[in-house]
């Protein structure tokens, strides 16, 4: 900085030291131009790099999350020994004597309904009776349960079936 090659500047307790562009050759408008031109090259240039770049970064990720041929060949005898049983069962199916007639299914669906009917009514009931007494016990609902013996659907994991 004493012999002028290098500047410094203060900014409170810091300096800062820089090259004295006073010392350099001042450049022409068309070396300028020049410079301008080949930054804007470059610059095309690094994007048509990037642009590259992002387009087999795209492509190398769907590759690797693609398949190989093995691989491929693998799930194609899985998929046919799939379809093989597949058709084995259904063939079992049609071949099958013991289907159920238009007339069974329909008998069936009403004695369900009516005996999910049944069974609503009569837990309604149950469930009513109950709180009758219950309104006056002295303990909790579930001392009551426990030294009557009673046992509810949702300590068994019974549900009330839907219907068909």
């Amino acid at each position: 900085a004493q012999q002028g090659r290098v500047r410094e500047k203060v900014y409170g307790k810091q300096k800062i030291y820089f090259a004295d562009q006073e010392q350099l050759p001042a450049a022409s408008d068309a070396e300028l131009r020049g410079l301008d031109g080949e930054i804007s090259a470059r610059s095309a240039q690094l994007q048509a790099l990037q642009q590259s770049c992002r387009h087999m970064e795209a492509e190398l990720k769907d590759l690797s999350s693609s398949m190989t041929t093995p691989e491929i060949a693998r799930e194609i005898e899985a998929l046919r020994k799939d379809c093989a049983s597949y058709t084995e069962k259904l063939e079992r199916i049609k071949s099958a004597t013991n289907h159920v007639t238009p007339e069974e299914k329909e008998k069936v669906c009403r004695e369900q309904q009516l005996y999910r009917r049944e069974w609503r009514r009569r837990k309604r009931m149950a469930t009513e009776l109950l709180d009758a007494i219950l309104e006056g016990y002295p303990k909790s609902k579930k001392q009551f349960f426990e030294e009557v013996g009673i046992e509810t659907d949702e300590e068994h994991g019974a549900v009330l079936p839907a219907t068909m």
